[in-house]
């Protein structure tokens, strides 16, 4: 349908419209096409509504697509150094027609948003990523984030119906306009903004002490978050540690707020647009960290650390925003305490020395951290002997996996240090992957559920013992990146060769391959991908199963998992 209602202006602090005009969009949404967004899109649609990316009132069209990549500015020449659009399939795209009205929804379905279209187009991404990045430039990355492999993009205005809907945190949530209220109730003039994607530590509060005093300022922190993150344990123990650092400020120094800008990985121009939507929430000052691709993390700032300095502050007076380089602190051994140490010493933050320390189960000095931020990491760091694990057996058919597996499971409880529980492949066929067949794809999506479930008891704090064949690389890496982010992985290949297989055969299921009866069969008419770089590769033509299980048990051991 075309779509011509007349635009009422937008309020001044969000494109959110009146609530009159959202009854009347929600009446009209019946007839809309929908687009879902995935939680990065999600992010880059409340900045567009809170106005932390003014000036745009949408997501761009061509004209201003193509201005930005070519001269860092949209169409009317404003500042603008990278493209927010909004990404589709192509068969969707072909459906768009100019002036129509496109319900922008959540991933449940929830319309936040209304985009009335104006341009429709397929971008050049080669073309999108070198402008961004020059030579270096990864083509996997595109300016709609909507990881999507052959995009077409959507540029129109924006009606918001309302913010993305978060449950976390709400109180230190603040809009643009709302951080800038507060700094005006503050009396803050100056603001240093400070983004960072870790926890920060006495190094880092030495630092920002030392920039606000040269500053005369006040310091508006902000965790950076990945957007996968946002329903993860790294999520919460980030921002937890946050609240913790902002606390050892005196109250007139340092505010905390979660926004909804991520890491966007873009280099010197991710900078400089994070310049801009700094300004758009108040701040006149932006610390910029050395991403530590700059430098070896020692002695002095490197040059080319100094020249991205150099390149943002050629764009202060447009931003309104002075980038502030980070300082390189050192311990003072005679005091304790952090100095700044441009001339020599250690340059970097003491976050992976602290993490090191939890996992080992070794005390933090006090020099390195607060004991708040300490107690808030030592939630997601545990010493390994408390952490959840997983044990992933892979191989063959008849490589033993099953029975080892068993084993294990066994031993391991009679431990009884943690809840313990047994994936095996068959188990699984049965009661959690009935309905799959035997395809690549139906195998990688039975991995990737083991890898699921096996994530859900690690983050509990219990052992999960899988026995999958999984012959494909790819599942077992997913699998490992799924349980990781809680615990342990120990990837062991059980090695037994197909001759040994074969000759134990106890379900028959070689002499049917053999004999074409039946198709598929990993290592006769099926690929097996050796695991490269396991924890563990176990051959159980050699081994009984109790001593193949006490090789496990002495990894765990001398691992320090038990």
């Amino acid at each position: 349908m075309q779509y011509s209602d007349s635009l009422p202006a937008h309020n001044a602090e969000s494109l959110l419209v009146h609530f009159r005009r959202v009854e009347r969009l929600k009446e009209q949404a019946t007839e809309f096409k929908s687009v879902y967004l995935n939680p990065r899109q999600l992010c880059d649609l409340e900045m567009l509504l809170n106005r932390a990316f003014y000036p745009l009132e949408g997501y761009m069209c061509r004209a201003d697509y193509e201005s930005v990549l070519a001269d860092m500015a949209l169409a009317d020449g404003t500042l603008w150094p990278l493209p927010i659009c909004l990404g589709v399939t192509e068969e969707f795209a072909a459906t768009l027609t100019p002036g129509e009205g496109i319900a922008v929804r959540d991933s449940e379905g929830f319309m936040l948003a209304v985009l009335t279209v104006s341009d429709v187009w397929k971008p050049d991404l080669a073309a999108e990523t070198f402008a961004i990045f020059g030579e270096d430039g990864d083509h996997s990355v595109a300016g709609c984030n909507c990881d999507l492999e052959d995009p077409w993009y959507v540029g129109g205005r924006v009606e918001g119906i309302a913010f993305p809907q978060r449950y976390d945190f709400t109180d230190i949530r603040m809009t643009p306009a709302e951080v800038q209220r507060f700094f005006v109730q503050k009396g803050w003039r100056k603001v240093v903004a400070v983004q960072a994607s870790r926890p920060l530590h006495k190094a880092d509060r030495a630092m920002l002490e030392e920039i606000a005093l040269e500053e005369g300022a006040s310091l508006l922190l902000s965790p950076l978050l990945s957007p996968s993150m946002y329903s993860s344990v790294d999520h919460f123990v980030l921002v937890r540690s946050f609240q913790q650092f902002s606390d050892t400020f005196p109250r007139n120094l340092a505010k905390l707020n979660l926004s909804p800008w991520f890491q966007r990985s873009m280099g010197p121009k991710g900078a400089l647009l994070r310049a801009i939507v700094n300004k758009n929430y108040g701040c006149t000052h932006m610390l910029v960290w050395d991403s530590g691709k700059m430098k070896p993390r020692l002695n002095a700032l490197s040059d080319e650390y100094e020249a991205h300095i150099h390149w943002l502050s050629g764009y202060a007076e447009t931003t309104g925003v002075i980038p502030v380089a980070e300082h390189c602190m050192s311990l003072d051994k005679a005091t304790g305490k952090y100095v700044n140490s441009a001339e020599g010493g250690l340059c970097g933050n003491d976050h992976e020395a602290v993490v090191d320390l939890l996992v080992k189960g070794e005390p933090i000095p006090d020099w390195m951290s607060f004991p708040g931020v300490i107690r808030e990491l030592s939630r997601k760091y545990k010493p390994r002997w408390k952490q959840g694990f997983t044990l992933f057996f892979s191989g063959l058919s008849g490589a033993g996996k099953s029975t080892l597996a068993k084993v294990l499971y066994v031993k391991l409880l009679e431990l009884n240090h943690r809840p313990v529980t047994l994936l095996d492949g068959d188990i699984v066929r049965t009661n959690l992957s009935s309905e799959l067949n035997f395809s690549k794809e139906h195998r990688n999506l039975n991995v990737a559920r083991i890898g699921f479930v096996a994530s859900e008891i690690v983050k509990n704090g219990g052992v999960a013992v899988c026995a999958p064949i999984a012959p494909y690389p790819e599942s077992r890496r997913q699998a490992r990146h799924m349980v990781e982010e809680y615990g342990g992985f120990i990837e062991i290949h059980v090695s037994t060769p197909l001759s040994v297989c074969e000759q134990r055969d106890r379900k028959g299921i070689y002499a049917k391959a053999r004999a074409g009866i039946i198709k598929g069969l990993t290592g006769v008419d099926d690929p097996y991908f050796e695991p490269e770089n396991p924890e563990l590769r176990i051959d159980t033509s050699e081994l009984t199963p109790n001593e193949a299980a006490h090789e496990v048990l002495m990894f765990l051991s001398d691992n320090k998992y038990i």
